[in-house]
């Protein structure tokens, strides 16, 4: 994720857009059917039973001793409606034996210039073959790279997304990619006034408390627990909701009788070793996509619309930030970047959150001041949410079209 922390009323489907110049102007656009992914353009790919295959590959590479051979596949280029400055790709995807996705990004500006396509991503569920990375900087010319999000700061009005699907040479094991998507935005300075209480008041949902601070000091390769795994604990919490955690097989490695191993999985299946991190926002989404149905990452406007979601039965994942004394009864005094699972609310609007980095499971469920936290969360990333839900749980209806 981008902290500190190692969505037109007439859109088409998949998108998401709100032409809004005094507050926030989001786009979410989303490639997810089989009848979606052909409206790209492949070379050496296929699109079979919904999901983007290599048919033919088409070239061949080198990369960490190992010769992959790989085809590629470019999105139709999306035009929000607006000028935006920042954009995070999120995807679901399978990467059987030594295979692996890469994801990039290239925009258009209002002069009609293009940027150069930027890696976002190098990413494979496992890390047996492959350290999944991300490439921060590639400040060449109109964007540059920050982790998970890309940002062009004079504007762009179009983008489009790269595909590129590689297997180890001379095996049969075939990538996949069931979901493509970006959310692009252009953001106000300040957050808007406080939004007034909706439709998910009185909700709570009866999501699983784990805390990221009974695995201080676990596993330093990757972080080592603690405050730096805000991010898969939370994402933990909501696939635990779903019943979609892994099986006692997937984390075989954590030794016997340790307390939610399945956390220490996930921090080590969402990290970055660019980022040197388990925070990033589409690694913790493409981890759990597969294992509950759908996952992405996205902004929202206000907690009203986030109401939305829980009444729908849709716990979320939000990236926050905060000073000291800014969020009353946090058990951290303020952070650059934290992520915490938004359960419910009260019958005042207020938040009933399960916040990670409570002492012990029990000190996990907190509430929140609706004021504070919207501003921690909308100030501090913008109102980015990981979108978590599996098919029993369908996105909500919205005015601006398709979550």
């Amino acid at each position: 994720m981008t902290s500190a922390d190692p969505a037109s009323a007439s859109a088409a489907p998949g998108v998401v857009s709100a032409k809004r110049a005094d507050t926030q102007q989001i786009h979410y656009h989303q490639l997810d059917s089989g009848a979606q992914l052909r409206t790209g353009s492949g070379k050496g790919t296929r699109v079979a039973r919904g999901r983007l295959r290599i048919d033919t590959p088409t070239a061949t590479r080198k990369l960490g001793g190992t010769r992959y051979e790989q085809s590629t596949w470019n999105s139709p280029w999306v035009e929000p409606g607006f000028s935006f400055t920042e954009l995070i790709a999120s995807w679901s995807a399978v990467t059987p034996g030594n295979s692996f996705v890469e994801i990039r990004v290239r925009g258009r500006n209002a002069e009609g210039r293009r940027s150069s396509w930027d890696l976002m991503a190098r990413w494979a569920k496992s890390d047996t073959f492959l350290k999944r990375t991300t490439k921060a900087g590639q400040t060449d010319d109109l964007a540059d790279v920050n982790v998970d999000t890309w940002r062009a700061p004079a504007g762009m009005t179009s983008y489009q997304l790269r595909v590129t699907l590689a297997r180890k040479a001379g095996t049969n094991r075939n990538p996949g990619i069931d979901t493509i998507g970006a959310v692009v935005s252009r953001l106000p300075d300040t957050a808007p006034a406080t939004s007034t209480p909706g439709p998910g008041r009185g909700i709570v949902l009866d999501v699983p408390r784990y805390s990221q601070m009974i695995h201080e000091g676990d596993y330093p390769q990757w972080n080592g627990g603690g405050q730096a795994w805000c991010s898969p604990t939370s994402t933990s919490m909501v696939l635990g909701y779903y019943d979609s955690l892994p099986g006692p097989k997937a984390y075989s490695w954590v030794p016997a009788g340790h307390p939610d191993p399945w956390v220490d999985y996930a921090a080590r299946m969402t990290f970055d070793y660019d980022y040197d991190g388990a925070g990033n926002w589409p690694f913790n989404t493409a981890y759990a996509a597969p294992r509950v149905g759908h996952g992405f990452v996205t902004r929202l406007r206000s907690l009203r619309e986030a109401e939305q979601f829980i009444k729908a039965g849709i716990p979320l994942v939000a990236s926050i930030s905060f000073g000291d004394g800014q969020l009353t009864g946090a058990p951290i005094g303020g952070t650059a970047g934290h992520l915490l699972v938004i359960s419910g609310f009260t019958e005042d609007g207020d938040v009933v959150v399960n916040d990670p980095a409570g002492r012990t499971s029990s000190a996990v469920r907190r509430t929140y001041d609706r004021a504070q936290l919207e501003r921690a969360w909308l100030n501090g990333s913008g109102g980015v949410v990981y979108v978590i839900h599996d098919s029993a749980h369908p996105l909500p209806a919205s005015k601006h079209g398709n979550w």
